[in-house]
């Protein structure tokens, strides 16, 4: 069974399928926020996004982080590890992109099992 969390004409916010969830990639809502502001309001989102489906941010299992620019890397980080639980941090992968938005400074995706 496949099931669709807030599903939009383009993408669902999240999938369920398998025992795992799948979330949609994550964006600031603060635009003027620095790399550290938009990555700890990007990390409440997938708070929310994964308590509405009935966990929490210990079962996630798997992150992507796409920084706009790499220079950035120490402040997202800053926000990350005050988020991530001690002894649950995921496997995760670090890329530089160039986001949809110019204005975005990081975009999360994230899988977490059920």
């Amino acid at each position: 069974m496949i099931q669709r969390i807030q599903p939009g004409k383009r993408y669902s916010e999240a999938v369920i399928a398998n025992g795992l969830v799948f979330l949609s990639g994550m964006v600031p809502d603060n635009l003027d926020g620095d790399a550290s502001a938009q990555t700890a309001n990007v990390l409440a989102q997938i708070d929310a996004l994964l308590a509405e489906v009935g966990i929490s941010k210990s079962r996630v299992v798997d992150t992507t982080i796409y920084l706009a620019d790499m220079a950035d890397y120490n402040a997202m980080n800053t926000a990350w590890d005050q988020w991530v639980e001690e002894g649950q941090a995921p496997a995760r992968a670090t890329v530089e992109a160039r986001l949809a938005n110019p204005l975005w400074k990081v975009e999360i995706k994230v899988t977490a099992a059920l």
